[in-house]
């Protein structure tokens, strides 16, 4: 075309036909192009918006949302750019060899903008799926970017230089020891993040528990480098995605799933209040309708067992009876048992734990059937609260370390 548009100025009378042609040929080429780019811009890019805003549909504004159709139409004017550049100016060397390399270069930087809007897309559209839920789709998505990005900019560089992708790659690896400094974090939080997804150690929304880095609380977020929890006072710790891999850390996503909650939490016995069971504490206690099956086979088995005996009886060292913190827990037992809010498929026990200088411990070992923490911790206190009340009912009092009133107390006692 420059040809002809260079014979057609000569045939004119025209002075520096060739340098007038190739202006002339640029001008025809870039009118175009602006073209092309007011009626995309300005006519077909708002009517998608308006139609993706008045729809009810979630995909078409995930589409506009991330960018990429208007970063299709960057892409396809760089196509139109570089057919024009072959069609037009095929004859010019020097001059098409640039606006060429121009043209690959903006080809090559929107198809990788248009790959990340894609990948945005991805992430968008799949946020609420199940797949999201068990695989960190972030910290891949932006490996993914990474890796995208890497390689075109080695593409980009040998276009540049004239050289092959291949040597450039082959002359990196004495790079090596350099790009691992560089791109550390990435590459170790790239690893982890596999594992954390091969092994399902971590998913979106899990109760993470890290002590070392103040994390307690529900993950938000797992990128490529860092994964975010907001922990239960609503502050947000950032934990480096490789520090799940190499320190420890408690996931309470089985306790969740399993649909019970353990109440692990003991009482403390006064030792001195600890005693044999008399009749007047046997009568008084078989009016508990969960107690009176045990009391009357218990004491059929005791008095069996002391006849054989023959011994005396009113020394409390011989024979067998019945105590009342034995009793306390048979009852505890068979109270929690009964208890509506207790998983009954779960472990329930009370058991006596070793005494030390706060008393006997009785431990109460059950689960919830709920994993909602307030619900939990309104069933605990109402398990707690019965059973502190109960206790002077056995004869039995909570240990208690003397506090500054009771020295008071005594004080006064001995002034009198």
């Amino acid at each position: 075309m420059q040809h002809f548009i260079a014979n057609w100025l000569a045939e004119a009378g025209l002075n520096y036909t060739h340098i007038m042609a190739l202006g002339i040929v640029i001008a025809i080429i870039f009118a175009i192009s602006l073209l092309t780019h007011a009626i995309l811009h300005r006519a077909i890019l708002p009517l998608l918006r308006r139609y993706s805003a008045n729809g009810s549909r979630q995909w078409p504004k995930a589409l506009i949302n991330s960018r990429l159709f208007s970063r299709i139409v960057w892409l396809m004017q760089g196509v139109l750019f570089k057919l024009q550049t072959e069609l037009f100016l095929h004859d010019s060397s020097q001059l098409y060899s640039a606006l060429l390399i121009f043209a690959q270069l903006w080809m090559m930087v929107f198809t990788l903008l248009m790959l990340f809007s894609l990948l945005d897309l991805l992430q968008q559209l799949s946020v609420n799926s199940v797949l999201a839920q068990q695989l960190p789709l972030r910290g891949i998505i932006q490996s993914v970017k990474l890796i995208a990005a890497i390689l075109m900019v080695i593409m980009i560089i040998s276009l540049l230089l004239g050289k092959s992708p291949g040597v450039l790659i082959t002359g990196l690896g004495a790079m090596t020891a350099v790009l691992m400094l560089v791109f550390k974090d990435p590459i170790l939080g790239l690893v982890a993040g596999i594992q954390l997804a091969a092994n399902n150690m971590l998913k979106m929304n899990d109760w993470l528990e890290m002590p070392k880095y103040g994390a307690d609380g529900a993950v938000i977020d797992i990128s490529l480098t860092t994964v975010k929890v907001r922990n239960w006072d609503n502050t947000i710790v950032t934990i480096p995605a490789y520090a799940l891999i190499s320190d420890s850390f408690k996931n309470w996503r089985g306790m969740s799933e399993s649909g019970g909650r353990r109440i692990k939490r003991s009482i403390h016995i006064d030792t001195t209040s600890i005693t044999f069971l008399d009749d007047a504490m046997m009568q008084q206690l078989k009016s508990a309708h969960l107690l009176t099956p045990y009391l009357n086979s218990k004491s059929e088995e005791v008095a069996a067992w002391n006849a054989q005996l023959g011994c005396d009886l009113d020394s409390p060292l011989n024979g067998r009876r019945l105590t009342n913190v034995g009793t306390f827990r048979v009852w505890l037992q068979s109270w929690l048992e009964q208890h509506p809010r207790i998983h009954k498929e779960m472990t329930l026990m009370v058991r006596q734990l070793a005494p030390g200088e706060n008393g006997l411990p009785l431990e109460v070992y059950v689960f919830t059937s709920t994993t909602v923490w307030k619900e939990y911790e309104n069933i605990q206190s109402d398990i707690f609260d019965h059973i502190y009340a109960v206790l002077p009912t056995f004869g039995l009092r909570v240990h208690q370390s003397p506090t500054g009133n009771d020295m008071r107390q005594i004080g006064v006692r001995t002034r009198r």
